[in-house]
């Protein structure tokens, strides 16, 4: 499903464009698209960023979900995504999976491009913010926007922090 990003960015910004959720494509220098680089250059909180990762399962193979968790916080995959997918085992996706599933390389997968059969999983401790920072589907772009958006696009709220 390999897309060329430009497109991959258009579609984010129609879905955003079309959402009741009101949200803010930000640009972005592709060099500093990894979360800490970005919050560190454009003053954003790193409590507000949201990472959208993909995970694969292992026991049995073939299952995928993306799952969207503050920049601040580690995704409990072993126990707490396992369970969401009814899988024994699962690691994340690799940065080639990712790219093969979704068109969309690391540092700027987004919720809102996302194949229309796989999962979407946001984590509540995301909901208690007003806005978080989002990939925006290319390294180039990144969504500011209220986290509720993630839920109108179909996104499943859970719990999907470590605790420690």
């Amino acid at each position: 499903m390999t897309e060329h990003p430009r497109e991959i960015e258009q579609q984010v910004r129609d879905i955003v464009a079309h959402l009741d959720t009101s949200g803010e494509i930000l640009d972005c220098d592709p060099d500093l698209a990894d979360t800490a680089a970005f919050c560190d250059h454009y003053g954003y909180p790193p409590e507000q960023s949201a990472n959208t990762i993909l995970v694969a399962s292992k026991r049995p193979q073939g299952k995928f979900v993306a799952c969207v968790v503050a920049a601040t916080t580690r995704l409990d995959v072993n126990r707490k995504v396992c369970d969401l997918m009814g899988v024994r085992k699962a690691s994340f996706a690799s940065a080639d999976q990712t790219a093969e599933l979704t068109g969309m390389m690391i540092g700027g997968v987004t919720p809102f491009a996302l194949p229309d059969e796989m999962p979407l999983y946001v984590d509540a401790g995301l909901m208690d913010h007003d806005w978080v920072i989002l990939g925006g589907g290319s390294r180039s772009i990144k969504v500011k926007i209220d986290p509720k958006a993630m839920v109108e696009i179909g996104g499943t709220v859970a719990d999907l922090a470590k605790t420690e």
